[in-house]
């Protein structure tokens, strides 16, 4: 995970005031002339920055960790009066505590989530699994016939064309090539492996719905939209299919 507090961002993190203390700025602002080339400029800078720092510090809030914002701004003066009532190494030593700390959150955060989707994950798939017309794989893939095709069925090897839509068990769409409008080409070995099983046993012209254990799509990982041990769900129509190329003999 992403370190947000060394010392190469200490600036930054001062510099925040603006936005971390937006009740207090409105009170106090006083009207500027931004007309000048030169007053953007450093306006932008400003406000830029202070837009990024807030992010973070709003994740430090939403992590449990009280911010002072007086004391942020007292330290943003004190380091351009060069008055700062603590040491380089002092603020070194207290960024790089803080800094593990917000990280150790974080990874608490985060192994508590992906506890919990294995238990919904699990949950999902014992009732998916009873009802009619869902069929188990040996693997634990488990899919539905949605429209029955009568073309030919891929290989592994094969590329194939498909529409898709993925979603996370509670319905949260993550990927579709509806919304972007166009089928998606790819080698069918080179996908999560639920896929490379399911896709396989589609004919040209059907659609399934596929429910894929996480153990057969992403595992532990975190991708940012599908959280780590993840149960996915997809509808997949199969397009068409580009055979492998037949190697030469010798």
């Amino acid at each position: 995970m992403k370190s947000i507090y060394k010392l190469s961002l200490v600036a930054l993190a001062v510099v925040g005031l603006s936005a971390c203390n937006q009740e207090q700025a409105v009170a106090e602002a006083k009207k500027v002339d931004l007309t000048a080339e030169a007053s953007k400029e450093a306006y932008s800078v400003g406000a830029s920055i202070g837009k990024y720092m807030s992010g973070h510090i709003k994740e430090q809030e939403e992590l449990g960790f009280a911010v002072d914002r007086a004391l942020i701004i007292k330290g943003f003066s004190d380091g351009l009066g060069d008055t700062a009532e603590l040491t380089e190494e002092e603020m070194q030593t207290v960024l790089q505590g803080l800094d593990k700390k917000l990280n150790d959150k974080r990874l608490e955060q985060a192994e508590a989530l992906a506890a919990k989707s294995v238990a919904e994950g699990q949950k999902f798939l014992e009732e998916n699994k009873a009802k009619e017309g869902v069929v188990t794989t040996e693997s634990g893939l488990q899919y539905e016939v949605l429209t029955a095709g009568e073309g030919d069925k891929p290989a592994a090897e094969d590329t194939v064309e498909v529409h898709y839509r993925g979603t996370l068990i509670d319905g949260t769409e993550f990927d579709s090539s509806y919304a972007r409008g166009e089928t998606a080409k790819f080698p069918l070995n080179r996908v999560i492996p639920g896929w490379t099983e399911g896709v396989q046993l589609m004919p040209v012209g059907s659609k399934y719905k596929f429910v894929i254990p996480a153990e057969l799509a992403y595992g532990d990982r975190d991708t940012g939209t599908i959280p780590a041990n993840s149960t996915l769900v997809f509808d997949v129509e199969l397009i068409s299919i580009e055979k492998a190329a037949v190697p030469a003999e010798q």
